[in-house]
């Protein structure tokens, strides 16, 4: 009889302790932030980083102008360490909540082309026109994307979104800066 008895305060025990186990739990997640119809995309600001990056890179910046509230920045990196492979990167959310991304650099095109667009590759010879430049269309990697080759600098508008919102972003992009 005495091990039926322990068996009993063994099971006991166990259920008292799922129970005070559960109330932990439920009180931990009256105090966890869950709203689930709070806007997931983190702004950040990227003004300071473009005058940085138009005061020391060896090209002018490409920064974008006169684009409605609804595009917002979420990304934005500045690697000027190396004045042969200067980078600058800026991504953004579009109205439609795609990913568009602006990417410049000063090494050869087509291997940052390739490595920033995820092994896109140009799209036979067709070119959109937009902020007065031509662009190259690229596609066949993760992003579309539109290239436009200067003497000392790749600029690209590349992401997920749509055409019509990638060239709405090459048009909006101001060069400026640069030595």
């Amino acid at each position: 009889m005495a091990a039926d008895k322990r068996g009993n305060k063994t099971v006991r025990d166990l259920l008292l302790s799922l129970v005070v186990l559960g109330f932990v739990v439920f009180v931990i997640y009256l105090f966890v932030p869950h709203d689930s119809h709070a806007d997931p995309v983190k702004v950040v600001p990227y003004n300071v980083e473009l005058g940085q990056a138009r005061r020391v890179a060896p090209f002018p910046v490409a920064g974008p102008e006169g684009l409605s509230a609804d595009w917002r920045s979420t990304s934005v990196t500045f690697n000027g360490a190396d004045p042969a492979d200067t980078t600058w990167h800026i991504g953004f959310v579009d109205p439609e909540q795609q990913y568009v991304a602006v990417e410049q650099g000063n090494t050869r095109t087509d291997p940052f082309v390739a490595s920033v667009t995820l092994d896109s590759h140009r799209d036979g010879t067709r070119t959109v026109q937009a902020g007065g430049l031509t662009w190259e269309r690229w596609t066949g990697g993760r992003y579309t994307a539109l290239v436009n080759r200067q003497p000392h600098v790749t600029t690209v508008v590349m992401g997920t979104a749509p055409d019509s919102q990638l060239t709405q972003m090459a048009a909006a992009l101001k060069l400026r800066g640069g030595h």
